[in-house]
């Protein structure tokens, strides 16, 4: 059943659940935790890999290899759509483990349909921040001188608005996904109270957050650094580590403990 929440008295755009204080490196408490569930289910773990690796695969192979960047931005979009819908049933295996339980593929694919209006609505909402991204980007091009070799100085405007828009978006994209969706699968609360819950936790947690999105950050760069095989282990070690750090971070009327 899910646990019961905790919701602040005074909200003042939507109900938010209050949230803990963690330490600064706490991410790295999770990583080491979500380690010791792969070992418990490497299975599922190595399913779910394989399915997170497949999508980067394709996406470097179109681009590449054929010379066709025209299927980036489908192949992305559809990435954003239902990267975090898969993302939930890595959440319920930990979730499992958690309560003493065997995980089953079954069960967690089960999962993702717990919450799917929720679950769903976020992964669109996820693709829409894309695409405006995109489209900025492509705005932002226009900045670029059209001759070659130009100056650092002539790069300046170029470079100064595309890091501003990228960090702004990137920053809101972090706060709106760091607990979104697990408030939803374990929860099944609205959309607006699982995002606005996750960017005030992200708020009152901000160094902590700050290494762990730093970790996020190195892992998926070595994931494509490796040819996108390195994402068999990466992205179920990450999923297993965002359950623990929502664990840590987000309150519950009865204590988690889970060590």
């Amino acid at each position: 059943m899910p646990t019961p929440q905790t919701i602040d008295k005074h909200p003042p755009f939507a109900a938010c659940i209050e949230c803990n204080t963690v330490s600064t490196f706490a991410a790295f408490h999770w990583l080491a935790l979500a380690f010791k569930d792969m070992i418990r289910a490497p299975v599922l773990s190595l399913i779910y890999g394989l399915v997170f690796t497949l999508i980067p695969l394709a996406i470097i192979y179109s681009a590449v290899f054929t010379g066709s960047h025209l299927v980036v931005l489908p192949a992305t979009v559809a990435f954003a759509l239902i990267g975090p819908v898969f993302a939930v049933g890595l959440y319920d295996v930990a979730w499992e483990l958690e309560k003493g339980h065997k995980p089953t593929l079954s069960h967690s694919l089960k999962s993702m349909f717990r919450n799917p209006v929720g679950e769903w609505g976020f992964a669109v909402l996820l693709m829409v921040v894309m695409i405006v991204w995109m489209r900025l980007a492509a705005l932002v091009h226009a900045l670029y001188p059209s001759y070659a070799n130009p100056t650092f100085e002539e790069l300046s405007a170029f470079l100064t608005v595309g890091s501003i828009i990228g960090g702004v978006l990137l920053v809101t994209v972090f706060a709106i996904s760091a607990f979104t969706p697990q408030i939803m699968m374990e929860r099944r609360v609205d959309i607006m109270t699982a995002v606005v819950s996750s960017m005030h936790a992200v708020r009152v947690n901000f160094a902590a957050m700050l290494v762990w999105s730093i970790c996020i950050f190195v892992l998926v760069a070595l994931g494509f650094v490796t040819g996108a095989t390195g994402f068999i282990v990466i992205m179920p070690l990450l999923s297993y580590a965002s359950w623990h750090g929502y664990i840590a971070v987000i309150k519950t009327k009865k204590a988690r403990g889970y060590e």
